[in-house]
């Protein structure tokens, strides 16, 4: 990466200013962290060790446990440090980093919630084909697939934003690195950086969410006109229940955040989509799947 900036570290905004907060937050972030990992990691044992889980859809769940983890510690910890430090800095190389990881994982989960949706789609609407279109080596296909691509789309941004001069503040508006607070320290032109933002990664945000929708769509057309039990209904709905949840929380924020252009006015809505996606969701999805999902508690108590 070519580094023209003078800029050797940045300063990120606190969580709160309110110093009698600060202790408070730091036990309820590290809490909440906690929690993430042991739930996610709880659920990421047993979709690997118990084989009544070996079908595709936990294979995806696998998946997104293991994307939640890096996503919260690609933010957390440092969120954390900064609310016990007094100099709330990170280095150049560091913030390039945590932008990098943060886009990754926010890219590559998107999609995966679209997969899940596809996934939802053909074993509802499609059941005599599910195990033709969804075998396993079609799986691991699209899971690598989206995996792939986020990791690029992520390294276009951290390369790209790298490369900008950074010459004057190095006071970043936001309690994390991402690319539309850099961009708004950045010397020089960063027309090609805001359209990439607004572009590229408004596509991957719109264009997953379009389809994870237009999946449920067809599924409650497809259920509607051809169930004709209202138990089955029922049973049928509340197996994607809990992916809809999941659904609404990540893309919720995520689209109104890399719809609009960058402003200072829109830094503050970004915070607390960045708390949302760092803090919250991740800790969020394996207790919606545990408390709706009847096969992943009982798998989960067969290895306790």
């Amino acid at each position: 990466m070519l580094n023209r900036t003078s800029v050797t570290e940045f300063l990120l905004l606190p969580v709160t200013d309110i110093q009698v907060l600060q202790p408070v937050l730091f036990v309820v972030f590290l809490a909440i962290y906690i929690v993430n990992l042991a739930a996610n990691g709880a659920i990421l044992r047993v979709v690997i060790s118990d084989p009544r889980l070996h079908s595709p859809m936990y294979f995806f769940l696998g998946n997104l446990s293991c994307l939640d983890i890096c996503f919260s510690t690609a933010s957390l910890p440092k969120m954390m440090e900064n609310i016990l430090s007094t100099h709330k800095a990170i280095s150049f190389s560091g913030c390039i980093s945590q932008l990098h990881f943060f886009h990754f994982m926010g890219s590559t989960e998107s999609m995966l919630l679209a997969l899940m949706g596809f996934d939802r789609f053909v074993a509802i609407c499609k059941p005599l084909h599910y195990t033709l279109i969804m075998n396993p080596k079609v799986c691991i296909q699209m899971a690598l697939t989206v995996w792939i691509i986020g990791f690029f789309h992520a390294l276009l941004h951290s390369v790209m934003t790298s490369r900008l001069n950074f010459c004057g503040s190095n006071h970043i508006h936001h309690i994390l690195c991402d690319v539309k607070p850099l961009l708004e320290l950045a010397c020089g032109n960063t027309e090609l950086n805001q359209w990439l933002v607004n572009t590229v990664t408004g596509t991957i945000a719109t264009g997953s969410c379009f389809l994870t929708f237009l999946s449920y769509f067809y599924i409650i057309i497809y259920l509607f006109f051809n169930t004709h039990s209202c138990s089955m209904l029922h049973k049928a709905l509340s197996t994607c229940a809990s992916h809809f949840l999941v659904v609404v929380t990540f893309f919720v924020p995520g689209v109104f955040v890399y719809i609009h252009p960058a402003s200072s006015s829109s830094m503050d809505q970004d915070q607390i989509s960045a708390i949302m996606y760092s803090v919250v969701t991740p800790v969020l999805n394996p207790l919606i799947y545990t408390l709706r999902n009847k096969e992943v508690k009982g798998a989960l108590r067969r290895a306790m």
